[in-house]
């Protein structure tokens, strides 16, 4: 699973080096419509370099030829895990797309000029007994690994594909024969030096694309486990049960950058907790732990009568110094200093939209103090703190508030109505601290063809939750 040959490929040849890598001038996001029965969804390219006249602004869009997909996470072709290989070129983004089951094959090398290259149709997952596609990452053999959610029926069915880099063709399924699929699907990320995945756990498509409702819940229609594969052989060693309510729904997984690196953390959504996985070096086993948890509210107004932080994204700096979590429904981002991941702390939080300020009809009680709403450039920061996108160097911390058309509509209203935006966060990385760019805006509303719905960014030269190196 190794490239080959000393010469420079794709990426960085090691975290340290990343660290040190340019800063970022072109953001690269996907952008769902608001009105996908009427307009198709787009992956636009954005520019973030202060210096450019075109600062803050879009400069390259490619709408999808499809209407209704609900594009989502992105991955690329190739990656750091490919820096020896002259040959490999990160050129294409993988788009998986959730409510279409398609996955988009998009030429970015012109950010200006975006192209799709190639669609894989619903019809071809099928006929590996597969479909809504999640998460995609290059692999060092020159393949691409995207999971799955569902079976052909859209029912719960835990699986990955594997796609030639080359041909853009599904080629067949990762695991090994004798190593059951999961009961569910969403994330995963690879350790190649330990030998090791992790995977994590959503629910059943066809009972998500309706929007949440605590009763699936009670029904076991959402995932609280997490599973642990041997890499190189494809197969299911190991599945972990999160016991109580903070197990709920482990969503985004991340291991340290340093790829010899033990340690794991993932977070739990409707759970609101932090999980720890590592390996233990005397007896060889993976012990999983809690971290930190994040208390639920008491509110009114609301749906229920207690609130989760419910975290959907996490990210982990370059340097392995900190964690940022996105709290989307209490409107937080929390910062984490991890040096020590057996004894993680929080060293600072912001606010940024979310449910508990003082401009929505929730209110929160037994003398919780309400908070003001965020507001850039004059125009209130709608939704909630969604995905994350951390600078090499870390010290800016990219922000989007959607996290899936119909759950937005449900939770935020007026994020449908309005579309989205992206909101930058600068970072104090020698003491810890968070604070919001006044000056950094991107309002994904008034586009042509939109509203829009901001989600997943990458940078065309690597990032902190698509690079891997082996």
């Amino acid at each position: 699973m190794e490239c080959c040959g000393n010469q420079q490929g794709p990426g960085y040849a090691s975290p340290a080096d990343a660290v040190k890598g340019p800063r970022e001038k072109i953001l690269f996001v996907t952008c769902a419509n608001v009105n996908p029965e009427e307009n198709p969804d787009a992956l636009m390219s954005v520019d973030v370099d202060p210096k450019s006249p075109n600062y803050c602004k879009v400069i390259g869009r490619v709408l999808m030829p499809n209407k209704g997909d609900e594009v989502h996470h992105l991955g690329w072709n190739a990656c750091s895990s490919c820096y020896g290989n002259p040959l490999a070129s990160r050129k294409h983004l993988v788009m998986p797309c959730l409510n279409s089951n398609r996955i988009y094959f998009v030429d970015t090398r012109d950010p200006t000029n975006l192209k799709i290259t190639k669609t894989i149709e619903a019809e071809e997952l099928k006929k590996f007994d597969v479909s809504v596609p999640h998460t995609a990452h290059c692999l060092a053999d020159g393949n691409i690994m995207v999971s799955t959610m569902g079976d052909a029926n859209e029912s719960n069915k835990g699986n990955f594909i594997l796609i030639n880099g080359e041909t853009l063709e599904v080629t067949g399924t990762w695991p090994s024969p004798d190593s059951l699929p999961q009961k569910f699907g969403y994330d995963f990320w690879y350790q190649p030096r330990l030998n090791v995945m992790v995977a994590t756990e959503w629910g059943v498509p066809n009972k998500i694309c309706r929007g949440f409702k605590v009763e699936d819940v009670a029904a076991g229609n959402y995932g609280n486990h997490v599973h642990i594969y041997n890499w190189r052989e494809h197969k299911l060693i190991q599945s972990v049960k999160l016991e109580g309510f903070s197990g709920w729904t482990p969503l985004e997984v991340r291991f340290l950058h340093e790829p010899s690196s033990p340690h794991c953390f993932y977070g739990t959504g409707l759970g609101s907790t932090l999980y720890h996985l590592y390996k233990d070096e005397d007896t060889g086993k993976w012990v999983n732990r809690i971290a930190a948890q994040i208390p639920v509210k008491k509110v009114s107004g609301w749906s229920l009568e207690e609130m989760p932080a419910f975290i959907t994204d996490i990210i982990i700096s370059m340097d392995d110094k900190y964690l940022y979590a996105s709290c989307f429904l209490f409107g937080e981002i929390l910062q984490y200093n991890i040096e020590d991941p057996y004894n993680i702390k929080l060293v600072a939080k912001a606010n940024i939209g979310g449910l508990l300020h003082n401009e929505t009809g929730v209110k929160l009680i037994d003398g919780q103090e309400q908070t003001k709403p965020s507001y850039v450039k004059g125009k209130r920061i709608e939704g909630g703190p969604q995905m994350l996108q951390l600078s090499l160097d870390g010290k800016r911390l990219y922000v989007t508030n959607s996290l899936y058309s119909i759950w937005d509509n449900q939770f935020y209203p007026d994020l449908l109505k309005k579309g989205s935006q992206m909101i930058q966060l600068d970072i104090d990385t020698e003491n810890g601290g968070l604070s919001v760019n006044e000056n950094f805006l991107i309002d994904f509303g008034h586009l042509p063809n939109g509203p829009f719905l901001a989600h997943e960014m990458r940078y065309p030269g690597g990032d902190c939750s698509s690079d891997i190196w082996i």
